[in-house]
C-alpha cells in the first residue's frame, strides 16, 4: 500500500514538473518555431538561483522561489530580445546561439558552485499518513504547486488578450500581423513566461530531488519528447502526454530497471515519428 501511494505520487509529481517545463519550452516553439535548446540550462539555472537565495542570502525558501521566478522571467524576456529577435526564421543560427547560450550557462554554474549536487531546503516538511501508506509533505506541495501553475497558464493562454494572441500567432503569424498585434512584444512575453515556468520547475527539483550543473541535459530530452508525441502547435496536447511520459517514470523503475523508462520513451517517440510524424494532438506542416 505504500508503494502504492508512493509510486501514485511520483507519477503526479513527474507529469506536473515535465508539463511545466514542456509548456514553456512549446510557447516560443508553437508561436515562433524557435527551438530552444538553452530551455534545459534555464532550468538548471532556476534551481541554482533559488539555491543561492535560499542558502547564500538565507531568504526564507518560498520568497526565494517568487524571486527566482521574477529573476528568470526577466532574464527570459533579455534572452528573446538578444538572441531569438535577430535571428528570427533563420533556424541554424538560433539552434547555434541557443547551444552557446547552453554551454555559457552550464560553465557558469561549474565555476561558481561546483559539480557536486546540492539540496534547497524543503517547502515542506514531515508527511501525511493514509491508512499504512505514507505520503511526504514535500510531494504533495511540488505537485500543488505544479497543478495551480498548470490551470494557470491554460487560464491565461484560454482566457486573456494576451494568451489569445499567442494563439493566433502560433496559428499564423502573417495574419496575426495584418491584426494588428505585436508580435515581438507577445514573444518577449511568451519566453518570460516559459523561462519563469522552467525556473520554479527547477527550484521545485531542487528540493525534491537535488541540483547538478547538467540536470538540464535529461529534462531537455524529456521536452523534445513530450513536443514531439503532442505534436506541433498543440499546448493542451502536452498535459496528456506529460502524463503518459509521468507513468512510464513513475512506474517502470519500480517494477524494473529505471533505464528501461528512458528506452521506453524513445522507443514511443521513435514509433511515433515513423507512423504519425504530426504527433497525436498535432496538425501537418
Amino acid at each position: 500500500m505504500e508503494l502504492l501511494a508512493t509510486t501514485a505520487a511520483n507519477v503526479l509529481v513527474l507529469s506536473s514538473l515535465y508539463i511545466l517545463v514542456a509548456l514553456g519550452f512549446a510557447f516560443l516553439f508553437n508561436m515562433l518555431g524557435v527551438l530552444n535548446l538553452a530551455h534545459g540550462a534555464i532550468y538548471m539555472v532556476g534551481g541554482y538561483v533559488g539555491f543561492a537565495l535560499a542558502i547564500a542570502f538565507g531568504m526564507n525558501v518560498w520568497l526565494a522561489l517568487l524571486l527566482t521566478t521574477v529573476i528568470m522571467g526577466a532574464f527570459g524576456a533579455v534572452l528573446e530580445r538578444l538572441c531569438f529577435r535577430p535571428f528570427a526564421g533563420d533556424f541554424n543560427r538560433t539552434v547555434m546561439i541557443c547551444v552557446a547560450v547552453t554551454v555559457a550557462l552550464q560553465t557558469a554554474v561549474n565555476i561558481i558552485a561546483g559539480t557536486r549536487t546540492l539540496a534547497l531546503p524543503s517547502f515542506a516538511e514531515g508527511g501525511l499518513h493514509i491508512g499504512i501508506a505514507y505520503v511526504s509533505y514535500e510531494r504533495i506541495v511540488t505537485f500543488g504547486i505544479g497543478a495551480v501553475l498548470l490551470l494557470a497558464t491554460m487560464l491565461f493562454v484560454n482566457r486573456t488578450k494576451w494568451g489569445q494572441q499567442m494563439q493566433a500567432i502560433s496559428q499564423n503569424v502573417e495574419a496575426a500581423v495584418l491584426q494588428g498585434i505585436n508580435v515581438r512584444a507577445i514573444s518577449g512575453i511568451a519566453s518570460a513566461i516559459g523561462c519563469a515556468l522552467a525556473a520554479i520547475a527547477g527550484c521545485l527539483v531542487g528540493a525534491y530531488l537535488n541540483l547538478g550543473p547538467f540536470m538540464g541535459d535529461l529534462m531537455l530530452v524529456k521536452v523534445l519528447m513530450l513536443v514531439i508525441l503532442a505534436g506541433a502547435g498543440s499546448t493542451s496536447g502536452l498535459f496528456i502526454t506529460g502524463f503518459a511520459l509521468g507513468i512510464i517514470d513513475g512506474i517502470v523503475p519500480v517494477v524494473a530497471n529505471g533505464a528501461i523508462s528512458d528506452g521506453a520513451a524513445v522507443i514511443i517517440v521513435v514509433v511515433l515519428l515513423l507512423l504519425k510524424p504530426q504527433g497525436f494532438f498535432g496538425h501537418e506542416a
